[in-house]
């Protein structure tokens, strides 16, 4: 894609420092206020992503909804004048994306990761309380400072409660990776705040154990794998992560939402407060659910998701027929 701005250029009283983040979509540059000279972050989307309706509409509900939102742990989207072409003011944020963090690192003494989620906890306790579900939480949303301090951002395919459902059909790259995706997502079904509980949930199990709950070879196989079996108990990955902790974690990425932490502040309170945490025999419970999985369901599952292509392409054909 062509990009008409560049660094050294000035974009209205703006002028632009840094290039620190490119997507397929959008660019993101360090960017210095020239009438007050505070670093601020340009989000500016590509030409032709402009004219693509849907993206055009994210990068609107991004800005609509940064605006509304003021938390501490949530990237401050400034208000702006007139706009020679649409781009998002943002703050200036120091420190590194949790990806960038567990790439470095691998994996987080639980600790950490405990200090980090409680404060992630927090950020969505007051987003759900505004009616609003981010449904797009990933580590790649997620700033982390020097002081651990996080900021939640990229709030694109957030939605307001009541506002129309994800759908299978808009689950594309462009909406993120499937890692972090709830099952009832995966079905189509809306996602509400225990849909970012769960993404929080897989977010916390990476982090102390320095992967997924669920892998595959391809996008489908990791949603079916989430559809139908339950994560390896964290413990069984790393010893040293308490019963407790693998409680918390569990039952925040459990498969079927009532099942789920009702409120981000319930999950925090839990992990602020681990000697207070039931635990079960997850390591008992994971093996009976996965010994249910029988070769033969299985085999299905893959010659299922196999066919798809096929009837895709069998569709096709039928519509160019007629």
């Amino acid at each position: 894609m062509s990009y008409e701005l560049q660094v050294g250029e000035q974009l209205d009283h703006y002028r632009l420092e840094e290039l620190v983040s490119r997507t397929s979509t959008a660019l993101i540059f360090r960017s210095v206020d020239v009438n007050t000279g505070e670093a601020v972050a340009i989000k500016v989307p590509d030409l032709g992503a402009e004219s693509d309706p849907v993206f055009f509409s994210r990068f609107q509900r991004e800005g609509e909804i940064g605006k509304r939102l003021h938390h501490p742990s949530l990237v401050k989207v400034m208000t702006n004048g007139e706009q020679s072409r649409p781009y998002l003011v943002m703050e200036w944020l120091g420190g590194r994306s949790l990806r960038k963090l567990l790439d470095a690192e691998h994996k987080l003494l639980p600790e950490r990761a405990v200090r980090i989620a409680v404060r992630i906890c927090d950020a969505l306790d007051h987003i759900h309380g505004q009616g609003v579900v981010h449904r797009d939480l990933k580590p790649e949303n997620v700033m982390v400072g020097c002081d651990e301090q996080v900021k939640l951002f990229d709030f694109g395919i957030a939605g307001m409660v009541g506002a129309r459902r994800l759908t299978f059909s808009k689950f594309t790259p462009t909406l993120g990776t499937p890692d972090y995706i709830s099952p009832e997502q995966v079905r189509g079904k809306r996602g509400d705040a225990r849909s970012d509980i769960y993404a929080l949930g897989v977010m916390l199990y990476e982090m102390v154990t320095g992967t997924v709950p669920f892998d595959g070879p391809n996008p489908l196989s990791v949603m079916h794998a989430r559809l139908v079996n339950d994560p390896k108990p964290p413990c069984e990955i790393d010893p040293n992560i308490s019963k407790e902790l693998q409680e918390v974690i569990c039952r925040a990425v459990e498969r079927e939402p009532q099942k789920r932490y009702a409120r981000a502040r319930d999950m925090a309170w839990e992990l602020q407060n681990l000697d207070q945490v039931h635990v079960t025999n997850r390591t008992k419970v994971a093996g009976r659910k996965r010994r249910r999985s029988s070769s033969v369901r299985l085999m299905l599952s893959w010659v299922l998701l196999a066919m798809i292509p096929i009837l895709v392409f069998a569709l096709l054909l039928l519509v160019a027929r007629h």
